[in-house]
């Protein structure tokens, strides 16, 4: 996969949360998780394009941690959604494996980098 594919696909993640989202109910504790989600999400897509512009390996390695940390925290807040309301199970499975997906490329490629700049 390269960087253009990758952005796309943390691009379509992100508006595939947002849009999951806009589907959660009126209610505090998935107000919560809709403020929280719709902000990781696409966080980890945005810092990703930043990473393909790094200007040093070091500020690449620091900018897909941050991309590493977004897409965690945004698969805690789908477990969180499904803590709360098991009815969401179905539509969180999808976006969680995808989610999960995701975050073994980004851990992969910070790992290959961190070996590759010894």
């Amino acid at each position: 996969m390269n960087k253009k594919e990758l952005q796309d696909r943390l691009k379509n993640y992100a508006i595939a949360i947002i849009k999951f989202s806009e589907d959660l109910p009126d209610k505090s504790g998935f107000r919560t998780i809709k403020n929280q989600i719709v902000r990781s999400a696409p966080s980890s897509a945005a810092n990703y394009r930043s990473a393909c512009r790094a200007k040093s390996t070091k500020d690449y390695i620091s900018k897909m941690e941050t991309v590493e940390e977004e897409l965690d925290e945004t698969m805690f807040w789908l477990e969180f959604t499904v803590g709360l309301s098991e009815d969401y199970r179905l539509r969180v499975k999808p976006l969680w494996k995808e989610g999960d997906e995701l975050l073994a490329i980004i851990v992969s490629s910070i790992i290959t980098t961190k070996q590759n700049n010894k």
